[in-house]
């Protein structure tokens, strides 16, 4: 198949946005020409959190409807679908609606990691090209931070398809640490952009009260959950001003500041181990502008030489674009079953 002038649908239903882009490659540059993600952040927001069944039938009742507002009468080449991570009723609505359509319009069928379609949309930014080769000797190897709801993980990443997982979360992932410590101080979901609403709004320094987890240790791997019980004790013991507003702002700066710290932290340690030529972001909390403004001055004053890179900030929140952009660069695999909540190789 020409890679000249391809035409990429992409759909991803990992979690509780029903998403489906339409990209295309024409020498080797991408132009997106449709990128719909329909939300479910409303009807998940008394839960607290995403309730998968729930889930599971909006995306059944919104991939129809969103397939028509992306495609419009355009063909395409492939399709491309997220098969994992992500919650399981969620991911295969997506998987068989894919492979349905695939099977009806003849079209061949890409099975999509969505952490590495995470990494991968950086690619999206204009100045890109597709190709592998091009930037190769430029970026490689690369540390990669992935750092969403439900994942944070340190990869390695030798070439576009090759990683290596040298760390990860060994309980909460930062986003739901986020979620979990706006629900003790009584926010509402998500709990990522409320957080850094009110940490924004702080006027004084964030004061270093609560724990950094394992950030002093030698190894690349997270833990958030002890930060977690400090703020719920935290608010237990001061629950007679916790209700103020300014209360609410200088914790969530404090709560904001911890888990950039940690992963800034981490993440350049990793860097420098392994001398790197690239720092990559990737997933819904990279789209945090405090953790984005912080690692851009760290990297620059302390390691001038690497690269940094993050997604424009609709693009690290869950979207199709990225699916199809990941399924384009693994065009040449044949699928013969998809399997839902297949981890990245490494």
């Amino acid at each position: 198949m020409a890679t000249q002038n391809l035409k990429i649908l992409g759909i991803d239903t990992s979690c509780d946005d029903t998403a489906l882009a339409l990209l295309e490659i024409k020498n080797c540059k991408v132009r997106i020409i449709s990128n719909v993600v329909s939300s479910q952040i409303k009807l998940h927001a008394k839960y607290g959190g995403v309730y998968p069944m729930l889930a599971k039938r909006e995306h059944q009742k919104n991939l129809p409807l969103v397939f028509k507002k992306v495609v419009q009468g355009h063909n395409f080449d492939f399709v491309g679908v997220t098969a994992g991570p992500g919650l399981e009723p969620c991911l295969w609505q997506g998987i068989n609606f894919a492979k349905d359509l695939a099977e009806k319009t003849k079209k061949p069928l890409i099975s999509v990691n969505h952490i590495e379609a995470h990494i991968l949309a950086n690619w999206l930014q204009p100045t890109h090209q597709c190709q592998k080769s091009d930037v190769k000797s430029q970026m490689f190897p690369a540390v990669c931070l992935v750092v969403s709801g439900g994942h944070t993980q340190l990869l390695l990443m030798r070439a576009v398809g090759k990683y290596k997982l040298i760390g990860e979360t060994r309980d909460d992932a930062a986003g739901e640490c986020f979620d979990k410590t706006a629900r003790i101080m009584g926010l509402e979901y998500p709990g990522g952009p409320i957080i850094a609403k009110y940490a924004a709004r702080h006027k004084g320094c964030s004061l270093s009260v609560l724990p950094r987890p394992m950030m002093k240790q030698k190894n690349y791997d997270f833990s958030f959950s002890g930060l977690k019980t400090a703020v719920l004790y935290k608010i237990r013991k001061e629950k007679k001003k916790a209700k103020s507003e300014k209360y609410i702002q200088a914790t969530s700066s404090e709560i904001q500041q911890s888990i950039i710290d940690v992963l800034i932290h981490k993440t350049v340690k990793a860097a420098k181990d392994f001398k790197v030529k690239s720092i990559i972001l990737g997933g819904g909390v990279a789209a945090n502008e405090e953790l984005r403004k912080q690692f851009f001055s760290i990297v620059n004053c302390q390691m001038p030489n690497v690269k940094f890179l993050v997604p424009p900030k609709k693009f690290c929140t869950d979207n199709a674009a990225m699916v199809a952009l990941t399924a384009f660069y693994h065009r040449r695999e044949k699928v013969k079953k998809i399997k839902a909540n297949g981890l990245l190789s490494v």
